[in-house]
């Protein structure tokens, strides 16, 4: 832990409460933040000129497992076909002996990216076992340990491994969570498995819901093109089909967690009974969008303007390299801006505050406190901005550094 105290100063410093200090200042002592303000801070200060310093960035949502792929999955047929590719991509990766040093490479992979793009904190989805890195020198982690099981006979081994691997992630010092994959690859047995197994540790949980319409059909009709897909990979059997659970009484399981994330979420406002049950759950539920994945993936961007209108908080995630170029969360943000979804500002928040909130680490990141972690990145535009906000956001602008308990672990403050 850094023993010496610095202060940062810079044009503008954003703390995540809206009130931007201009002239801005932060002082950091053994990994700590144990002021900031605006003017003069007394004594000698790194002075990064027109930079922005606003707190670490949250990846609400993501699958560090596609971290080491070059360019995301094909999104041509939508999210049935998207799934089957990874599906196969997933079976010859374990059949060439990758498996679970693999998927940790890959993990690591992705959270040097993520902390390249000023992100400090994310909420990572781990399909199977896997050894993650902890500490200052890394990334705030919450990793939910994924759920997926259909049929009667796998329901017991399903439980079983999830249960073993939070364990082992417990053992490790990695913050977990749970999360049941989607309604259409989680029986309502498995829920209830689930729900047992989250009321005994007290986890918070993330779920795929309302995330295309080849969803919504299969949930209504039982039929469609998810329905042929989980055909094709022998997980839904005709003569025994598993009963599903609709996304209304997935978000009122949801809420028996301390906290959840509903992940996605493009055609929750069709659906009024699930957008009502959200909103009422809003002290612990809320909504982590990917607007890239979802334009690529459904055609449209995230319905951020109906959650907000309901009071649901949101975050944003990136999904991932297996369905987008990039893990930048501020690429994020300026699509919904680019879009009209959101004012800088507001984007910004999402990142931050909201971001932290659903991950169950609002009061350890997504804000600049004295007396918390020094997680924080520093921003250079390209030009000067009369509005921070805006200067965060320039499309220009690059990350100059990101600091995780005060540490650089990523970029240079000089």
């Amino acid at each position: 832990m850094p023993a010496a105290a610095i202060v940062l100063r810079a044009r503008h410093v954003l703390a995540g409460d809206g009130r931007p200090l201009d002239n801005g200042w932060i002082r950091i002592v053994r990994g700590r933040i144990t002021g900031l303000g605006s003017g003069r801070p007394g004594g000698a200060a790194i002075d990064l000129g027109d930079a922005v310093i606003l707190p670490g960035l949250v990846n609400a949502h993501t699958h560090l497992e596609f971290s080491d792929l070059r360019e995301p999955f094909d999104h041509a047929g939508g999210l049935p076909a998207w799934i089957g590719r990874v599906v196969d991509w997933r079976r010859r990766r374990d059949a060439g002996g990758g498996g679970e040093a693999t998927r940790a490479e890959a993990v690591r992979t992705g959270l040097q990216e993520c902390a390249v793009h000023g992100v400090t904190t994310v909420g990572e989805i781990a399909t199977g076992p896997v050894a993650v890195p902890a500490g200052a020198g890394a990334p705030r982690l919450r990793v939910f340990r994924e759920a997926i099981g259909l049929s009667a006979v796998t329901i017991d081994a399903v439980a079983r491994g999830l249960a073993r691997d939070l364990d082992r992630l417990t053992a490790g010092g990695v913050t977990a969570g749970i999360s049941p994959h989607a309604p259409y690859t989680v029986a309502a047995p498995l829920a209830t498995r689930l729900a047992r197994e989250i009321a005994r540790r007290r986890l918070p949980v993330a779920m795929h819901l309302a995330e295309s319409l080849e969803e919504v059909e299969l949930l209504a009709t039982g039929g469609g093109p998810l329905r042929r897909l989980l055909e094709d990979l022998g997980a839904w059997q005709a003569a025994a089909p598993p009963r599903l659970l609709p996304v209304a009484e997935w978000i009122t399981w949801l809420a028996r967690a301390r906290r959840g994330i509903v992940v996605h979420g493009t055609h929750l406002p069709a659906d009024d009974d699930a957008l009502a049950r959200l909103a009422r759950h809003r002290d612990r539920l809320c909504v982590a969008v990917c607007p890239r994945t979802t334009r690529g993936l459904s055609g449209r961007l995230p319905p951020v303007a109906a959650f907000r209108a309901a009071g649901v908080r949101v975050a944003i995630g990136t999904d991932g390299r297996g369905s987008n170029p990039d893990l930048s969360i501020l690429a994020e943000c300026r699509t919904l801006v680019d879009a009209g979804l959101a004012s800088p500002a507001e984007a910004l928040s999402m990142a931050t505050v909201h971001g932290a909130w659903a991950l169950g680490f609002e009061r350890l990141a997504g804000r600049l406190v004295a007396g918390r972690s020094a997680d924080l990145v520093v921003l250079r535009p390209a030009t000067v901005h009369c509005d921070p906000f805006t200067a965060a956001l320039d499309p220009a602008a690059r990350v100059a550094a990101t600091l995780r308990a005060g540490r650089v672990v990523a970029g240079a403050l000089a």
